[in-house]
């Protein structure tokens, strides 16, 4: 299916503008683009809403899901697509089931990650040619990363976490990190993620993964993190943003900011983008830890 570009107005969201409070549009910026992303009939409301925000010089575009109790206009992901725009990377923002009708209790898996895959299809329908990245904040990132576990998401050539949940508050374990092992891309999928590396017993290849994550953060404890990434092995990098916790909150005696926070995340990002869509002799000359 083909995306609208009408306003969707799906059943339980009246969405009169194109962009949220606080999203107002800066110099020799476009605002974000309303649009839908069709779920088919199997998934109610039928469609969800989806925010594109991509400026002229956009050379990628990363697929960004919300986490569990805010959607996709929530403060932080605003201001992170923002501080990507400014780095010409691209954000197709989009809201699960559960939070376009009003409810407040997540989708089963399987309905969230049917959306993620219809997200990124929508993501390559209105920005063809744009390499694209996939992923989110928290629940939106495993879910992400799960739905490219059971089948390569098409076109991906990476997956960015923001604040990956590895375990619930108060107890450490890594077993929501272990579908990360079987990600990959297809084999015969073409672009930067799929040059260079090697085919796996399932015809996927590695596929990159960056980890955004606080050292604070009491739903991934850093030395679990870190090994989840050492047994990833080269498709893993890790960076964590000091003293933020799972919202990336930093504390004021820190002397940092959030605005500091969020530009530690965009410049990382971007730097990792660079990295993994050049060519692949350029790759691999290190990463942050």
């Amino acid at each position: 299916m083909s995306a609208r570009r009408r306003n969707p107005r799906p059943a339980g969201h009246a969405e009169p503008v194109a962009r949220s409070r606080g999203e107002a549009e800066e110099p020799g910026s476009a605002p974000p683009r309303l649009c839908a992303i069709e779920l088919g009939g199997r998934i109610q409301p039928g469609r969800v809403s989806g925010l594109l925000l991509r400026p002229e010089n956009a050379r990628v575009l990363y697929v960004l899901a919300h986490g569990a109790g805010a959607g996709m206009r929530h403060p932080f992901l605003e201001n992170v697509a923002r501080a990507l725009a400014g780095r010409g990377i691209a954000t197709l923002r989009y809201q699960f089931p559960y939070l376009e009708t009003g409810s407040r209790r997540p989708d089963p898996p399987w309905i969230l990650e049917a959306v993620v895959r219809r997200a990124v299809e929508t993501a390559a329908e209105l920005a063809p040619g744009l390499p694209l990245l996939a992923g989110g904040k928290s629940m939106g990132g495993r879910m992400t990363s799960n739905a490219a576990a059971r089948k390569p998401l098409e076109g991906v050539v990476g997956l960015v976490f923001l604040g990956f949940p590895l375990h619930p508050a108060g107890a450490p374990a890594t077993t929501r990190a272990e579908h990360l092992q079987q990600i990959g891309a297809p084999v015969g999928q073409s672009g930067p993620a799929a040059s260079g590396r090697r085919a796996g017993s399932e015809g996927r290849r590695d596929l990159p993964m960056l980890f955004l994550q606080g050292t604070r953060d009491a739903l991934a404890d850093a030395t679990l993190m870190r090994d989840v990434c050492r047994r990833l092995g080269a498709r893993a990098t890790l960076h964590f943003v000091d003293g933020a916790d799972h919202s990336f909150a930093v504390l004021k005696r820190s002397g940092r900011t959030a605005v500091d926070v969020l530009e530690e995340l965009a410049r990382t990002l971007d730097d990792w983008a660079t990295r993994i869509l050049a060519p692949a002799k350029t790759r691999g000359r290190g990463r942050s830890r």
